[in-house]
């Protein structure tokens, strides 16, 4: 059963949660956009929360709030999150806990989270938010750009073996002991992670260390860098491709736009399938040099590098390493925490919510 969002008083309560928070504070302006939103899904929430069927869980809109602060502070793990909405009265204001509520067990947390994440609402909620009137007028209709990025993956290259069992011997004692795989060919076609078999080994360049690990993806809007889609998917050659095309295939309108993207994307196939989208490719093109040391052929034509809208996306693309980094760096997703693609596709998409809030106090007070 579903619990319900309100906040009961107490007689004896003498602190104002209200008062305590400072009129200035970007967390308001952040709050009246994630409550909007939550209003607006109301309806996915009933459907994952029948009403009469057990006992009432921990609102939905209350752990949607907790995990954007676990974001917002960069907030290690849930134990810790609880411990802080234990004392610091900012979590609980922005949360909608009063004074005197316990704060939850860490793994009651976990758990209800789990199950709110499974329903897919953590992309629900990113479109929510983007489709309020004073958050949609920011937004480029016109104009967007694409990237992937590695999320290492929650295991050990130790775990990664034979998925006929030849290699799963014992190595030796103690809990994390020692493995030889000194010369020993591994590859996704024949080995796996027992920790996170859905992670696969991955390198995002020559010289560059191959590692457990996801392709997280986002589509940014030009005008203002802010993520308007974006997901998960298994690292692969081809992962960021045909997840850029996946998202372009969601977009509400069919008009035509321009793309923005790096030399990773500089393929035949791919601006093809561009173009048959009404998609405009301003792509990065790809002029490294062959083993016979002749350039490559690029697909991108003269006449798209020759408009002066292509030097401006190619300088707007770059913005979407902010989005990468914040979400790294801040949100805590540079080696994620969770496992399977759903759950940190799950994740990742939330952080996306998360960077487009952090930055909405400052471009809405900004003079239009």
């Amino acid at each position: 059963m579903r619990g319900l969002d309100e906040r009961t008083g107490s007689l004896f309560s003498y602190v104002d949660l209200e008062a305590r928070v400072r009129r200035g504070h970007p967390l308001r302006v952040i709050r009246e956009i994630v409550n909007a939103a939550l209003v607006a899904m109301d309806g996915d929430f009933a459907v994952l929360y029948p009403p009469g069927l057990g006992r009432p869980s921990i609102a939905p809109e209350r752990l949607l709030r907790a995990m954007l602060l676990q974001a917002f502070y960069g907030i290690r793990s849930e134990r810790q999150l609880m411990e802080r909405m234990e004392f610091d009265l900012l979590f609980r204001w922005f949360v909608g806990l009063g004074v005197d509520d316990p704060a939850w067990d860490h793994s009651s947390f976990t758990k209800n989270r789990d199950r709110l994440l499974e329903g897919e609402i953590a992309a629900k909620f990113l479109r929510a938010v983007l489709a309020q009137p004073r958050v949609k007028r920011l937004l480029s209709s016109d104009h967007f750009s694409v990237d992937g990025t590695l999320i290492e993956a929650w295991a050990s290259i130790k775990s990664f073996r034979r998925k006929d069992g030849d290699d799963n011997g014992p190595d030796g004692a103690g809990r994390n002991a020692e493995r030889g795989f000194h010369k020993e060919k591994r590859s996704n076609d024949t080995h796996q992670s027992t920790s996170d078999p859905q992670a696969r080994l991955y390198k995002k360049g020559d010289g560059q260390p191959a590692k457990l690990c996801y392709l997280g993806h986002a589509l940014m809007e030009n005008r203002h860098g802010l993520a308007v889609d974006g997901g998960i998917t298994q690292a692969t050659g081809t992962g960021e491709r045909d997840a850029a095309l996946a998202m372009l295939d969601r977009r509400p309108s069919r008009r035509r736009i321009t793309l923005g993207a790096d030399k990773a994307y500089d393929v035949r196939q791919f601006i093809k399938d561009l173009r048959e989208r009404k998609v405009t490719p301003h792509i990065a093109v790809d002029g490294h040099l062959s083993k016979t040391g002749k350039p490559r052929v690029t697909a991108i034509d003269d006449r798209t590098k020759r408009h002066p809208g292509y030097d401006v996306s190619q300088r707007c693309r770059k913005r979407i390493e902010e989005v990468f980094g914040w979400i790294k760096a801040s949100a805590g997703m540079a080696k994620v925490k969770l496992r399977g693609c759903a759950r940190v596709g799950a994740a990742f998409t939330l952080n996306l919510a998360a960077y487009n809030l952090i930055r909405l106090p400052k471009l809405l007070a900004a003079p239009a």
